[in-house]
């Protein structure tokens, strides 16, 4: 993990002493997804590795609940709109109950750093304005609104109004860009002339002022002395967020601004754009922990360099993910990044949920056993993975529930089967009658520990004398078997079948 060890080794040469702060942060103005966890996941890898240091670091997610409420979901009534212009902190939940739509859309990130073992404080920002807790950098920004003005002229190379300010106003209840007048420091107010010309005031240590967003980063950095903050790579370039933050953190609150971090975007598999809930591009972190064990997410996340575009793939993807992330697991010679990997994407947790026996194999014996585990537990043991199978039979059981999840959520059909009840010979030809009666012999002449090798041949010595060609025999084979023309491999799957059953189904008993 040669980029986290970077990352740590600079924060802490930047700070040799004392604790470390670590923020991440967003507004949370709809549905939260796994793209949104590659910032508390690598905040926290972060965090683990600091710790491992010997250093005391802490990690908290700024939830910037008093930005207004700029548009309708498509997971939101329509009749949301009246609520245009209001902080998302005073806009009511679109489920009826008595939370805010801050709190509602918030709850989905909680639940996705909970699935995810995340450790993280969350820190509201509505509180923060309304108690008071901005006042020094609010009263900072007003002695110096000239000077941010002609700052962000020079960054943006452009012109901004003569009555520009960085503030808005609560004004009956929405937020306002608005004329200054005046301020008193003393009555902690700001005097403003509204729309029509008219002259009001606002209590800015109450929440009715609030900074621009281009203020309020910087802001909190000075606040909050924040030493690590990761963002999306979108406001990592020359004149962005990040850039323009640092200046005004630097030139005026005297403030040196945090370690920047420009991550990567998760893009579903085949999507050129990061995900988009409201598009329905995108999976929660809930979900996705519901069809793959945590460690193994944490793994996809962390796996890859923190710049790097990742792409999750819920349907296929998991199997080859969970297989990957298997066989680090068994590996005996690990390198020290591999432990490292490891650590962090486990979190300390000794209990498996990832056995050595193949993910694809398992999901082919767990649908043969009609999804008993214990049954899926006799089938492996029959196989060449019997002896894993007994010693890893505890892992294994935690391991098919999310497999029965996947099977449900985002398996691919072509993945999926089940026995067929009942078959009748008239759906098939004579010939292919013939093919599956012979194999039916040829089963029951199998010794007891016969493997899916010895039945691969089986069917391939039927080639010849039945005259179909491979694909006709393996379709007859699967049709008869789980009313499908494909399926598992078919040598493997006839090995793992109750030989009984098996016999009496290719003589078209049942």
């Amino acid at each position: 993990m040669h980029w986290l060890n970077q990352i740590v080794d600079e924060v802490t040469a930047r700070h040799p002493e004392g604790d470390i702060l670590i923020e991440s942060g967003g507004a949370p103005s709809g549905t939260h997804h796994l793209g949104h966890m590659r910032e508390l996941v690598t905040c926290d890898a972060i965090l683990l590795e600091l710790r491992r240091r010997g250093r005391q670091a802490k990690h908290i997610y700024f939830v910037d609940d008093l930005d207004v409420f700029r548009k309708v979901p498509v997971n939101v009534p329509a009749e949301w709109e009246k609520y245009l212009g209001v902080p998302i902190c005073d806009v009511p939940a679109p489920d009826g109950s008595d939370r805010s739509y801050a709190d509602y859309f918030l709850q989905s990130l909680v639940d996705g750093c909970k699935a995810l073992n995340v450790e993280v404080e969350f820190v509201r920002s509505h509180p923060k304005y309304r108690s008071g807790w901005f006042v020094q950098a609010i009263e900072v920004a007003l002695d110096k609104v000239a000077e941010i003005k002609a700052l962000l002229e020079k960054i943006s190379n452009r012109t901004l109004d003569e009555n520009w300010n960085p503030f808005q106003f609560i004004e009956d209840g929405r937020l306002k860009n608005r004329k200054i007048i005046s301020f008193d420091k003393t009555a902690k107010t700001v005097a403003y002339e509204d729309a029509q010309g008219q002259q009001h005031t606002a209590h800015y240590d109450r929440g009715e002022v609030k900074m621009d967003w281009r203020l309020d980063w910087p802001a909190r950095w000075y606040l909050l002395g924040v030493d690590v903050e990761p963002f999306g790579r979108e406001h990592a370039s020359a004149g962005g967020s990040y850039d323009t933050g640092a200046q005004i953190s630097r030139q005026i609150f005297t403030h040196e601004p945090p370690l920047p971090l420009g991550y990567g975007d998760i893009n579903m598999a085949g999507d050129t754009k990061k995900m988009s809930a409201s598009k329905g591009t995108a999976i929660s972190a809930p979900e996705a922990a519901q069809i793959m064990p945590p460690e193994v997410l944490r793994y996809f996340i962390l796996r890859a360099p923190i710049n790097t575009i990742l792409r999750f793939d819920p349907a296929e993807g998991v199997v080859k993910l969970i297989d990957e992330y298997a066989e680090l697991l068994a590996k005996t010679d690990r390198s020290e990044f591999e432990e490292q990997l490891l650590n962090a994407s486990r979190r300390g947790q000794d209990a498996k949920t990832v056995s050595r026996v193949p993910f694809s194999h398992l999901v082919a014996s767990y649908q043969a056993s009609l999804k008993s585990p214990e049954q899926t537990l006799k089938v492996i043991e029959r196989t060449e993975h019997g002896n894993t199978a007994r010693e890893d039979a505890e892992i294994i059981k935690q391991e098919l529930k999310f497999i029965d999840d996947w099977l449900r959520l985002r398996a691919p059909e072509d993945v999926k089967f089940a026995l067929a009840e009942r078959v009748s010979a008239e759906d098939f030809t004579a010939t292919e009658q013939s093919f599956l009666r012979v194999l039916g012999e040829k089963v029951a002449a199998a010794p007891p520990d016969a493997d899916g090798n010895y039945f691969h041949q089986r069917i391939y010595e039927l080639k010849t004398e039945s005259n179909l060609q491979p694909q006709e025999l393996f379709a007859a084979l699967y049709k008869a078997l789980i009313g499908k023309t494909s399926g598992p491999r078919a040598g493997w799957f006839l090995s793992i079948l109750p030989r009984d059953w098996l016999i009496r189904r290719l003589k078209f008993e049942i």
